[in-house]
């Protein structure tokens, strides 16, 4: 299993994207596994908790990245999900990790983490 789960909601040709405090970088909204959940649990609490007015319909597993991280040498393993369907106000829940939400083009330009970029590149790449 991944310590973390990432979503990819699209919508009108749009990603959901997150922007964490601490370092002003955009990401695909998730988050840390707790013991005993399953990466999908985990990933629907961590949206609750981000951005409790969000309702997603099905999830499915797109892929597991398991990776460390050129710069930093951490290594990443996440569980990445695709929502058939994302409806809802984009209203921040945990404003001490995020401060923003936003439906963006996925090359839009914003500075993303280096796991949020490596599926935009595989997910959505250039023409």
């Amino acid at each position: 299993m991944a310590k973390s789960s990432k979503l990819v909601a699209t919508k009108h040709g749009k990603v959901l994207l997150v922007r964490r405090v601490k370092d002003g970088l955009w990401m695909f909204p998730g988050g840390r596994r707790l013991p005993r959940e399953n990466d999908k649990v985990c990933l629907r609490r961590e949206i609750k908790e981000e951005l409790p007015k969000l309702k997603l319909g099905r999830l499915t597993l797109w892929k597991e990245v398991k990776s460390t991280n050129r710069h930093s040498g951490r290594k990443m393993s996440d569980s990445i999900f695709i929502a058939k369907k994302a409806t809802g106000q984009l209203e921040i829940g945990d404003k001490k990790e995020i401060d923003r939400a936003v439906w963006r083009k996925p090359r839009s330009g914003m500075r993303l983490t280096p796991t949020s970029r490596y599926i935009r590149d595989k997910l959505f790449p250039r023409a």
